[in-house]
């Protein structure tokens, strides 16, 4: 297994900053590797508990399909949050920050959007909230992504546990105290390993690649705001996404062994909420993994359907939204 450390270090070549509304975080843009797609843009949202190095695989993987550009979401990756502006990291503000993102950085271009896990949730909220958008995006791709929070196959104890965790650290004092004594280095080298999140994603990996996770993750709890964290697992808990139409078809990349989703309501929701619905499988032993640090790493995600479909797009029509 290649280090890496080594492609994180790679990607700094691409690696803008970014200031919206006073936020400073940054932008991974990568150029189309071929010329004939360079026209076309795709517009990447991570999820949860991530940043732009642990998806930098999906991003370079996707380059040959078009221009593709990653920003930051407030209060992950190391991006200010919304609470340095005095906002609440909610829903709708994450949906009103992607939408300022799109009109700006996209003025005149059609765009193919892919969310991950919650990015997916934000770019639906950011729809029904801006339709005028819709005829912007020529393919919506939900990579993993989810509905409403009965899509969730956690079990209900699980689920208070987090939500009592999550009400008491989303504070500014016990959020602090999360910080530096939960999220220590030594603590999470220490401790994170026995959590089920970590068994999940690390159990099978070799003694060198294990610890070469274990650092990664180190370093994501690290440049998570811990209230934005809180907050946003509270909104996972608690979504509904499902209240207003979307008019347009959505591509869900599912998984069969996702061990947060039941992919058959996460359906039954989606149809709810756009136009059509089709599903395309990724063979994967989980959800993520901790990273996907290169393009080969990144394959098993995109299925030959959605490889296909976004061969097929054509160039991109300027319009004047």
């Amino acid at each position: 297994m290649k280090n890496i450390f080594d492609n994180i270090e790679a990607m700094q070549m691409h690696m803008q900053p970014l200031n919206i509304n006073g936020l400073r975080g940054r932008m991974l843009k990568i150029p189309a590797s071929k010329v004939k797609k360079q026209d076309r843009e795709i517009l990447m949202i991570y999820g949860h508990h991530a940043s732009l190095e642990r998806v930098y695989g999906i991003a370079e993987d996707l380059s040959q399909y078009a221009n593709v550009t990653i920003p930051d979401l407030p209060g992950f990756g190391g991006m200010d949050s919304f609470y340095r502006i005095g906002y609440k990291p909610t829903l709708d503000n994450f949906a009103d920050y992607l939408a300022t993102f799109v009109k700006l950085r996209y003025r005149g271009k059609k765009l193919t959007i892919v969310g991950m896990s919650l990015g997916f949730v934000i770019a639906t909220r950011m729809l029904q909230r801006y339709p005028e958008l819709v005829k912007k995006v020529d393919v919506l791709v939900s990579l993993v992504g989810f509905a409403r929070h009965d899509d969730l196959i956690m079990s209900k104890p699980r689920q208070r546990m987090f939500r009592s965790i999550a009400t008491i650290f989303k504070f500014k004092i016990p959020s602090s105290l999360f910080y530096n004594i939960a999220l220590h280095p030594s603590a999470l080298r220490t401790f994170y390993g026995f959590s089920q999140n970590a068994k999940t994603k690390l159990g099978k990996l070799s003694a060198k690649e294990r610890k070469q996770m274990m650092e990664f993750e180190v370093i994501l709890w690290r440049d998570n705001d811990v209230r934005t964290y809180m907050q946003t697992t509270l909104i996972m808990l608690k979504l509904d996404n499902c209240n207003i139409q979307v008019k347009m078809p959505v591509h869900h990349i599912s998984v069969d062994t996702d061990q947060y989703f039941d992919n058959s309501v996460v359906e039954q929701h989606m149809r709810i909420i756009f136009s059509d619905f089709t599903n395309h499988t990724a063979v994967l032993p989980n959800h993520a993994p901790t990273i996907i640090s290169n393009k080969s790493a990144s394959e098993p995600f995109v299925p030959k359907s959605i490889r296909k479909l976004l061969s097929s797009i054509g160039p991109a029509k300027v319009n004047k939204s």
